[in-house]
């Protein structure tokens, strides 16, 4: 372990702010992959980076299987015929109780634009279930990373997951790979964690498929807006 005492002072660049915000901008979720794998080497680079992700009291209380090959193959199979049954939702983690005000308008938003970019008119149940459907067959993705939090920690667990899974996202945009995060795979948590073995004191917040983005496929240029500073930030001076 590194002496915080010997730690030089970082001292910020324009070049890092730029780095930064160029990623922050490219990053966007991945619903086409190629089927090719990503080396070992970049995906461990990947979670060295992720692990320096903030957490409360340094509980660093994620813990992550990613799989590859025959491993993705079992996984996509299984969870695809699962999810296509009348199984019931079974969240770790209390689901939204409901979409209010601005928050329905941007998830109403989202949906209905991401649906025209595949040619899904409003009204297409069959083709809006068929895409909805492509959760669970993972977008194509050579990989997923399955991230849980130990149960004691309750909603601090959660929250220092979700600052995780933001830098793994990050890191892979800085090495060239797509990803998505899926809470649709949070519906069954019971079922993957059988599927992995995943101990019970283990709660599923989310997983995330990775690979290689398919970018000449029509659902990777879409992209969903952000709202403007002055709307989410309240100024006391």
């Amino acid at each position: 372990m590194t002496d915080p005492r010997t730690v030089e002072p970082f001292a910020a660049t324009e070049a890092d702010v730029a780095a930064l915000d160029r990623l922050m901008t490219a990053r966007h979720s991945c619903r086409a992959f190629l089927p090719q794998p990503v080396p070992r080497e970049t995906i461990t680079r990947i979670m060295e980076i992720a692990q320096r992700t903030a957490s409360w009291r340094n509980g660093q209380p994620w813990q992550v299987v990613i799989t590859s090959g025959e491993g993705t193959e079992r996984f996509r199979e299984a969870m695809y015929a699962h999810a296509g049954t009348d199984a019931p939702d079974q969240s770790d983690l209390p689901r939204p109780r409901e979409y209010r005000g601005v928050y329905a308008t941007r998830r109403k938003e989202s949906g209905l634009a991401l649906y025209r970019q595949l040619g899904i008119m409003k009204g297409d149940r069959e083709g809006s279930d068929r895409q909805a459907m492509e959760n669970f067959r993972l977008f194509g993705a050579p990989h997923v990373a399955i991230v849980t939090t130990d149960a004691l920690l309750d909603v601090y667990g959660a929250v220092d997951c979700g600052g995780y899974i933001a830098s793994f996202m990050l890191a892979a945009q800085a090495l060239g790979v797509g990803t998505i995060a899926q809470g649709s795979l949070a519906r069954y948590s019971p079922f993957v964690r059988a599927h992995f073995g995943i101990p019970d004191d283990r709660l599923l917040v989310c997983g995330i498929s990775f690979g290689f983005p398919d970018t000449d496929h029509i659902v990777n240029g879409y992209r969903t807006t952000r709202a403007a500073v002055d709307e989410v930030v309240t100024w006391v001076d």
